[in-house]
């Protein structure tokens, strides 16, 4: 049975989805994180579009986010301090997690990658914009990358 917390997470994210950008949108802002991976990528795009405090659910965060991913780009491994959730928006992309199959993914597609998971985003010939959500405890980074 799901707890009031998934409830509170899922119309949460539901209501972010259908509200799209509000005016808390920092659409033109990068994602800021020292382990963002874009430094080292041409062409790698991290928007974050809102970050607010998940309400009903003290301590915890929503980040939401549109990564653009070039063709042929394999991002470093890294796992989350949190859920991510994502939908892609145009292109493919292949998820690989630790431990479990690839999963290939193409346009209108939904993701999801469990707290803590080990993965990563491959390209093929095609780039891929996907539309991200993260839910986390506040404080801590957005992604940890894992050598």
């Amino acid at each position: 049975m799901r707890t009031t917390a998934h409830r509170v997470l899922v119309g949460s994210l539901l209501g972010f989805l259908i509200l799209g950008q509000t005016a808390t949108s920092q659409a033109d802002e990068p994602a800021g994180d020292p382990g963002a991976p874009a430094a080292d990528k041409p062409g790698l795009e991290l928007a974050t579009l809102l970050k607010t405090e998940l309400q009903g659910v003290e301590g915890t965060e929503v980040i939401v986010s549109r990564v653009s991913i070039p063709a042929k780009t394999s991002l470093p491994r890294h796992w989350h301090p949190g859920e991510e959730f994502g939908y892609v928006l145009e292109g493919s992309v292949t998820l690989w997690q630790e431990g479990k199959d690839d999963i290939m993914l193409r346009e209108g597609d939904v993701l999801g990658v469990p707290l803590k998971q080990v993965h990563t985003a491959v390209t093929g010939d095609e780039g891929v914009v996907i539309l991200v959500f993260r839910v986390h405890e506040q404080g801590k980074p957005e992604r940890v990358l894992v050598e």
